[in-house]
């Protein structure tokens, strides 16, 4: 990977672009809603109440939230250089849409919003009791996006100016078409295309778009849930979760100069990274319990900070233990906040 740093709009990313509404609550509201600790959720019918009542009831406050979003939020904070990232999605023509540019602008990344008036800008009620997080998203105008939007000058322009280009899983459910179109370009340009599998529900519902985009995934990212979400829906042979990274990586690819790397997240326990073949397990630094405030981001953080390094073409280990530094900035705060300057190294 050659180095490209400082260069603006060196990345495009493309998500549903989310208000958290972010509140200390008691159980009983978890009950009132039918919610779980930790758990996360869309929203029903029977939860649209719940945001309103999150700012009239409990002093929430709003945090820029969807997954790319965060992740691109986080690389901007440790490149330092303003908008070398560009973010793609849809929010509605509200307050909320303000509030969330306003914020997302301010951490430096670049944003080409679509606007749609059929409904309002996507939200995701952040539940805190102690130190659980309970999520109820309703994704509202996120899920408006229209691959014609790329089409505009404006995002024509970034996509030709991007050589790293990243999607997340969740936005397969939203417009699998934008992806592709996304990562075609990548192909053709021999740019790379990166993916997060975001959640075990997107390879159990939506395999088949998924398969299709497979073949242009240069990197993939997922958790543990993720991982064995997507060996079950796929029928692959292992059960173990340093084989399936394997085998994920083993799977067709339409760039056959560039073999797909694989990163697969276990929490606290040894980073799996699969990089030509090869298994490396790069170790996690524990926090104490006592430094432990909110483990909600910490994914979306972790991918930010192998992003940011693999943007200034450092090896793929780096990129690992930046992720890592990343993650564990972020669970020491609520929400998924950077306070300081990150400071960091991997010398």
């Amino acid at each position: 990977m050659g180095s490209s740093v400082g260069q603006k709009g060196l990345l495009v990313g493309i998500g549903n672009p989310l208000l958290d509404i972010s509140a200390n609550v008691g159980e009983d509201l978890l009950q009132k809603y039918g919610l779980e600790a930790d758990g996360a959720i869309m929203a029903e019918e029977k939860h649209m109440p719940l945001y309103q009542e999150l700012i009239e009831k409990y002093k929430a406050e709003f945090i820029a939230g969807g997954s790319v979003q965060n992740s691109l939020r986080v690389a901007q904070w440790i490149l330092k250089t303003p908008n070398m990232c560009t973010y793609f999605g849809c929010v509605g023509n509200d307050d909320y849409a303000k509030i969330l540019k306003e914020r997302v602008v301010k951490s430096g990344v670049t944003v080409h919003y679509q606007v749609t008036n059929e409904v309002p800008t996507g939200t995701c009620a952040v539940l805190v009791t102690g130190t659980h997080r309970s999520l109820c998203a309703n994704l509202a105008a996120a899920q408006k996006f229209t691959v014609d939007y790329l089409d505009k000058e404006e995002c024509k322009k970034s996509i030709e100016g991007a050589k790293f280009f990243y999607a997340s899983g969740f936005f397969v459910a939203v417009s699998p078409e934008s992806i592709m179109r996304l990562a075609t370009h990548a192909h053709a340009r021999g740019h790379l295309f990166s993916m997060n599998l975001s959640a075990p529900f997107v390879s159990q519902f939506f395999k088949e778009p998924l398969e299709k985009l497979l073949p242009y995934v240069d990197v993939m990212f997922g958790n543990e849930a993720e991982a064995e979400a997507f060996a079950k829906a796929f029928n692959l042979k292992s059960t173990d979760l340093q084989q399936i990274a394997l085998e994920i990586a083993n799977m067709p690819k339409l760039n056959a100069n560039r073999q797909r790397v694989v990163v697969v997240t276990q929490g606290c326990e040894p980073c799996i990274l699969v990089e030509n073949g090869k298994i490396s397990l790069i170790p996690v630094k524990k926090l104490t319990p006592e430094q432990i405030v909110d483990t909600n981001g910490a994914g979306d953080a972790f991918t930010g900070g192998f992003l940011s390094q693999m943007m200034l073409g450092r090896s793929y280990t780096t990129c690992v233990r930046c992720g890592i530094y990343a993650a564990a900035h972020i669970i020491q705060h609520s929400g998924c906040v950077m306070s300081g300057e990150s400071d960091f190294s991997d010398s």
